[in-house]
């Protein structure tokens, strides 16, 4: 029996929090100290999939590429486990086939619980999951068209990457995360209403920057 992708993305939180009760035992109670605290800033390339179909006809649904600047704060529940948030926004091109519907920007929030595997050496990789609200706003119509709108939904965040310490402050990162995430997109043509339901866009945000730690 095939194992259902929804199933791998619940299991992976689940995974990660079990890491936690151990690791907290084995901490103080210095939940302020500003060690705890890592900012990142980073260039990253949202990659969506865009796959779905126009109700009703043959069009096939696209989203276009986009790179944006983001920052990051993670606050480390102990030495090993991290929780990240980001903030970033970037504009998108939605196509049905060859054509333009027009564009529109996103803000998605992303909570991920993180394992940082060797957080005191030089090279420290590091794995997470978590959750996405992704947030569309500032829809603007193609020629031909009018009326875009796109949705805003919640989906599984699945994350990967490293930190390169240069010093004791500053580090190189590159960040790998892909985001399970479904959206509604309407928009009108000539009066004649269209809709494609259940969009995978599915991104992949790719991004490297600089690292800071207190």
């Amino acid at each position: 029996m095939p194992i259902k992708k929804s199933s791998v993305l619940l299991s992976l939180p689940c995974l990660v929090l079990l890491m936690v009760p151990d690791a907290l035992a084995q901490e103080g109670t210095d939940w302020l100290s500003k060690e705890r605290f890592q900012l990142r800033g980073r260039v990253v390339g949202v990659l969506p999939d865009g796959d779905g179909h126009v109700s009703g006809t043959a069009l096939k649904t696209d989203v276009g590429d986009a790179v944006t600047p983001e920052v990051d704060l993670t606050y480390f529940l102990t030495n090993a486990i991290g929780l990240e948030i980001i903030a970033a926004t970037a504009q998108h091109e939605i196509y049905a086939n060859a054509s333009n519907l027009g564009n529109t920007w996103i803000l998605p929030p992303t909570v991920t619980l993180q394992y940082h595997f060797m957080r005191d050496q030089k090279f420290s990789p590091y794995i997470g999951a978590g959750l996405n609200y992704s947030w569309f706003y500032g829809e603007d119509d193609g020629a031909r068209f009018d009326d875009l709108d796109v949705s805003g939904g919640f989906g599984y965040a699945l994350q990967a990457g490293f930190d390169y310490w240069i010093n004791d402050h500053w580090g190189l990162n590159f960040d790998a995360k892909y985001i399970d995430l479904d959206v509604d997109v309407d928009v009108n043509s000539g009066g004649t209403a269209l809709s494609a339901d259940d969009v995978e866009l599915n991104p992949f945000i790719i991004g490297a920057g600089v690292s800071y730690r207190f």
